[in-house]
Formats: C-alpha cells, sequence, structure tokens
C-alpha cells in the first residue's frame, strides 16, 4: 500500500489516479475522512496520522498551503507551518512504529524555492540553499523529511519546479490572459523558470517509489529550462496568440507584494540525479510540454 498526503491537490489527485490504475493500493490522508471526496472514500485515512494508519509499504508526502498570492503574515505562517510541522507530525507518527512495520520508503515533497534567487548558475542538487523565505522553509521542511533516515526508511526529496498541468498549478493561472491575447512577460524576461509537466512529475515520484538506488534531494525539473521571456514566447505560440503585454516589475510586486520575488527570481535548476538514472521525460522540451498541457 502507498499512502498519499495532500491527497486532493493537484498532484496527489493525479498520483493516486496513476497508482489504482496499475491496481495499486492506496491510502489518502486528509482532516475529516468523512467528507472527503468521493473518489478518495474507502481508503481515505485521518490526519495528522497515527502509527497504525502510517504502517504500509510507501508514504508520498505532498501536503502543504499553496504558496501562490500575496504573503500576508498569516499566508506566509500557514505556508511553513503546514510543510514543516505537517512533515514532523508524520514522520513522529513513523517513529511510533515497531521498525518492520515502517514503511521503506518516504518520498517528500520539496521546492526549487530551495535555491533561492541564483541567477545565471547551474543548480543541480548539491548546489546550496538559498537565504529568502521560501529557501528557509525548503530547508526546514526538507530536515523534518530526513528524521525518518534514522529510523531506516529510505528519504527521496523531490524539489519541485513549476508544474504544467491544465488542470491547476502555474500554467492554469496564465492560460486565461493568454489564450485572451494579454499575456507576456513578466518582469526582465531573463529570470530562469523550471519546469515539469504534470505527468513526468508523477513519473519520477513513481520512479523514486520503485527504485532503491533513488535517494536524497532530486530535481523534478524538465532537462531543459528556459527564461521566462522564452515560455512567455513558447506559450503564446503555442495557443496562437501573441505576447506583447509585459507584466513589469513594479506591476507584479504592487499586486502580488513579496509572491512576486518567486516569479521574478532566477533559478537554472537541472535534473542532475535524475539523468544519472534510467529516467525518461516523456516531455523534456517546453513546446512539447505545453502542446500536451493546454
Amino acid at each position: 500500500m502507498i499512502g498519499v498526503t495532500g491527497a486532493t491537490g493537484l498532484v496527489g489527485r493525479h498520483l493516486l489516479r496513476s497508482l489504482r490504475s496499475d491496481g495499486i493500493e492506496t491510502a489518502a490522508f486528509t482532516r475529516d475522512p468523512s467528507r472527503a471526496p468521493a473518489e478518495l472514500r474507502g481508503s481515505a485515512r485521518p490526519w495528522p496520522p497515527r502509527a497504525d494508519d502510517v504502517a504500509m509499504d510507501a508514504i508520498v508526502n505532498l501536503q502543504g498551503e499553496p504558496v501562490a498570492g500575496r504573503w500576508t503574515t498569516k499566508k506566509k505562517d500557514a505556508i511553513r507551518r503546514s510543510r514543516v510541522e505537517g512533515t514532523r507530525k508524520l514522520v513522529d507518527a513513523i517513529a511510533a512504529l515497531p521498525a518492520e512495520k515502517r514503511p521503506r520508503v518516504l518520498v517528500s515533497a520539496s521546492a526549487i524555492g530551495f535555491y533561492g534567487d541564483r541567477g545565471e548558475s547551474i543548480l543541480g542538487e548539491s548546489a546550496s540553499a538559498g537565504s529568502d523565505f521560501l529557501a528557509e522553509v525548503c530547508v526546514a521542511w526538507e530536515r523534518e523529511a530526513e528524521r525518518a533516515e534514522a529510523l531506516g526508511v529510505r528519504v527521496v526529496r523531490v524539489r519541485i519546479g513549476l508544474v504544467m498541468s491544465k488542470d491547476g498549478g502555474a500554467l492554469e493561472r496564465m492560460l486565461p490572459l493568454f489564450k485572451l491575447g494579454l499575456g507576456g512577460t513578466m518582469g526582465p524576461g531573463d529570470q530562469w523558470w523550471p519546469w515539469i509537466h504534470l505527468d513526468d512529475l508523477i513519473g519520477a515520484i513513481r520512479y523514486a517509489i520503485d527504485h532503491d538506488e533513488v535517494r536524497g534531494p532530486i530535481n523534478a525539473t524538465a532537462p531543459e529550462p528556459v527564461r521566462q521571456r522564452e515560455f512567455a514566447d513558447t506559450l503564446a505560440k503555442v495557443l496562437h496568440r501573441p505576447a506583447f503585454l509585459p507584466a513589469p516589475t513594479f506591476a507584479l510586486r504592487a499586486a502580488l507584494g513579496e509572491f512576486a520575488d518567486e516569479l521574478l527570481s532566477s533559478r537554472r535548476v537541472i535534473p542532475e540525479a535524475l539523468g544519472k538514472t534510467s529516467f525518461t521525460f516523456t516531455h523534456p522540451t517546453l513546446e512539447s510540454c505545453l502542446r500536451a498541457a493546454t
């Protein structure tokens, strides 16, 4: 059995469907199992979990308050607590189990925000952490997941890039404007945007579950990060629309506050660890990805 936290989010929903389509038994952690969506009923388990609830083969930890939106003090607190404290509660539940009942692997989400704003530097998994708010959250988040290593659990920390899917995530929020021909470059446009198609992210998570040699951090990003300007131009091309209305830096900061820095930051992240495995990307190029996701 494979358990999934954050089961009602974009990645959690699609991961559960992928696992179930292959006949794999799953469990979905949710705050109120009695009110779980119909597709989760029968497999829902309470959150926070009890020790008996995490006695299974593998757990994928995807729980976390969405980062998109204006970062008020309350929002930032929710972003931090949902990830750091949530992962702590999960690992504490695993620790309460006898060793023979513990999961063999914990695949725990993190984010490319780990690296901070790094300009032109090429960032593999060995690159150091940044120092801004989201980087500090990611460091603390990953540290809580790493505690499971001392319990005999293999831990994989998945640093996720911008997820491309018409069902949610960054692309869903951009599509309406671009379809109207109102899209364009965000800020200077020369910042690097690491992206990944949802199907490849699901594939990377499942690869991490199935392959014992995969452990530690992995960058879940496509092999070819692009500059934001190229991203906007490629999306416009795929939609057969112009992309001539830029969003200036001052306008983004006025509308989004501190969160705007996430869109303006440059992270030239590459999937160095996955590149050393037999994992194959279905959508290695941005145009292929966007055609499949729009």
